[in-house]
């Protein structure tokens, strides 16, 4: 009797966790209805918005077009005619005259060009209205322009551009733009700028249009769906308001949605001149109402087009369908619910079993007896699914425990490996401290146990001779190349003075039955102690940076190729004076390959700033480096061995620490 009445129990509740996944996996077929069919009329929506702004993109910039052109065909004329000042004021009455979108148009000379017209001279012509133009050249010692931002830009920038928007300066209300070209005289000497300033309101009558298009594509009501033009900071340059223009900030109201990262990513965007594309699964609030944000970039300037809709009014058909759905789901599951409970009860006993072997293989008795099942259904196909688990664990457990052993016998010998490797390299520090003609302070991170970057450096004869390099690749092969050449370095450096010879005979070595390829960048110098001459020989590695009298430069160097590619490679040889106080810098491509989360590398720029902005002592020098790439890269894993050394000669009487 009990049995039976845990039998029940247990079908009873295995029917309630059938209806259960019935009921997600149903509710979750909903939801994926929904969302898709949201997706699909916010996605045909998106594009149409799209098209529109398109469209609407084409049409200012169809506009502005035609004023940059007119002004650019112009420009002969203007520059022909420089010398009969009288002719240039009717070509700007003309240019006004021809073009009906220019408002006015004029042209600054520079400060005393004209000098029998005083200090300034700027011909000038305006529409009074929509059909007369009036003119009057603007001159005497009173020259307001000469001072003003934006002729001192233009001047500055020698080019055409548009400029940024501003207020006319006659109603104080219209807003403007200027198209400024440079006007140059026959020697090429810029002695001008013509201006044509064109007016934005046409602006605000297109996207008025793309408004109307739009609600009679949608649903929405007209007080929902806004489009404006900003400019590269997000300031209006047309809104409905007029009190906002110019004055208010889009990127205002956005900086307050759901999640912070996603507005300020858009707004990236938009600063970057991208064009929204699937910004429809990104939902942003704007003046605190869930919206659809849409944007494109204005060609030939930094504006940006603007449109965004509430996300409800672009939901409704999806929510209307998930509804229904809903409903049709509640009626399949109690439907369901009585046809599920009759088949379990009847399948649930043989389950009952297993469940309790499995729960004896959970508590480690691999051996349990399995339950016999006649039947050759899925239960049968189970129980040898069960009996083949048994055999798998035990193996496994074995197996695990000599992958366990292995493996740390295999972490102590790289960890023996790691420190016999360090111990090859100098590590004491100050490395001659008898010495006062130099400084040398290095320092190398493998970015796995082992690693096939070196340096080296030992004085000889009053000579110091140093190295640095990389091998290709990493981890174990690359640790054995690395003390091949460490070794090399200082046996050949024993016998020659000149950086050449070293680097050809350890090229030589390292070629000979090289059948696996490897090869090693390297810059090997000999610095005299005693005079500071620099001989040096670089193979393909990374130039150094050169400190001296608080300014950071990259030392030219011959690339030549790498060591152990091929035998028999001539290798050039260079020279360098140091003064007292001069420090050399040398580093493998870890530091300026090191790459953060974002894959952004660190960069030979940031090498180079870090460097200007510290201190040319050799230890304190590379642990700011070390400070700085460690901050840029955060958490991302080190993908490089990553080796500095840095060495300051000190030999002078003029050199003051």
């Amino acid at each position: 009797m009990k049995k039976k009445k845990y039998n029940r129990s247990f079908a009873r509740k295995l029917t309630r966790w059938v209806m259960l996944v019935l009921f997600i996996m149903m509710s979750s077929l909903a939801y994926i209805v929904f969302h898709i069919t949201k997706q699909i009329v916010v996605e045909v929506c998106g594009e149409t918005f799209h098209s529109n702004l398109r469209s609407s993109g084409l049409g200012i910039s169809d506009v502005m077009s035609d004023v940059s052109v007119a002004v650019k065909n112009n420009i002969f004329d203007v520059e022909r005619n420089i010398a009969q000042p009288s002719e240039l004021q009717a070509i700007m009455e003309r240019v006004v005259s021809d073009n009906p979108r220019i408002r006015s148009c004029g042209i600054s000379f520079i400060e005393n060009y004209y000098p029998q017209k005083g200090r300034s001279y700027c011909p000038y012509a305006w529409r009074s209205d929509s059909v007369h133009v009036e003119g009057q050249p603007i001159e005497g010692t009173i020259a307001h322009y000469l001072e003003a931002d934006w002729f001192l830009e233009a001047v500055a920038a020698d080019s055409a551009y548009w400029s940024a928007p501003f207020f006319d300066s006659r109603d104080k209300k219209t807003p403007l733009v200027a198209y400024m070209h440079p006007i140059h005289d026959k020697n090429g000497r810029l002695v001008a700028i013509l201006g044509a300033d064109l007016s934005l309101d046409f602006m605000s009558q297109l996207l008025k249009q793309q408004q109307v298009d739009l609600v009679h594509f949608t649903i929405s009501g007209s007080n929902l769906f806004n489009s404006y033009v900003l400019s590269h900071d997000g300031t209006y340059i047309t809104h409905p308001e007029q009190k906002r223009i110019l004055k208010g900030n889009f990127f205002v109201h956005i900086k307050d949605a759901d999640d912070p990262g996603v507005a300020q990513e858009a707004i990236k965007k938009m600063q970057e001149g991208q064009t929204s594309k699937n910004e429809t699964d990104k939902v942003m609030r704007i003046n605190r109402e869930k919206t659809y944000l849409f944007y494109s970039p204005l060609e030939g300037t930094d504006w940006v087009l603007v449109a965004h809709i509430p996300m409800l009014a672009l939901n409704m058909v999806g929510i209307i369908i998930g509804l229904t759905m809903l409903l049709v789901i509640g009626i399949i599951l109690m439907i369901t619910f009585f046809v599920c409970r009759l088949t379990i009860r009847h399948a649930s006993k043989p389950l009952i079993q297993l469940a309790s072997v499995a729960d004896e293989l959970a508590d480690g008795d691999f051996d349990t007896p399995l339950p016999q099942i006649n039947s050759h259904d899925e239960l049968h196909l189970l129980r040898d699914s069960f009996e083949n688990m048994q055999h798998s664990l035990t193996n496994y457990i074995e197996e695990l425990k000599n992958t366990t052993t292995a493996k740390a016998s295999m972490e102590s010998e790289l960890k023996i490996a790691h420190d016999i490797q360090m111990s090859m390299l100098p590590k004491t520090y100050p490395a001659f401290p008898n010495r006062h003609d130099i400084d040398i302070y290095g320092q190398v991170m493998p970015a796995k146990a082992v690693g096939g970057d070196l340096y080296d450096f030992f004085i000889r004869d009053e000579k110091l001779f140093f190295c640095i390099g990389d091998v290709s690749g990493k981890g174990v092969p690359a640790s054995l190349v690395m003390a091949v050449t460490r070794s090399l370095f200082r046996n050949i450096s024993a016998y020659t003075q000149e950086p050449s010879h070293i680097v050809q005979a350890l090229n030589d070595a390292l070629s000979a039955n090289n059948e696996a390829g490897m090869f090693v960048t390297l810059f090997v110098g000999v610095l005299d102690l005693s005079t500071g001459h620099l001989t040096f020989t670089n193979a393909g590695h990374n130039p150094p940076l050169l400190l001296t009298d608080g300014d950071a430069c990259i030392l030219p160097v011959d690339s030549n190729l790498p060591a152990g590619v091929m035998s028999g490679i001539q290798y050039t040889e260079q020279q360098q004076q140091f003064k007292g106080g001069d420090c050399l810098f040398l580093f493998t491509d870890g530091l300026n390959e090191a790459e953060n989360s974002n894959l952004q590398q660190f960069g030979m720029d940031r090498v180079v700033q870090v460097a200007k902005n510290t201190i040319n002592k050799p230890q304190p020098f590379i642990d700011a480096m070390t400070t700085t790439v460690q901050l840029f890269v955060g958490d991302a894993e080190q993908n490089d061995d990553l080796t500095m050394l840095a060495i300051q000669y000190t030999n002078s009487s003029t050199f003051k620490q």
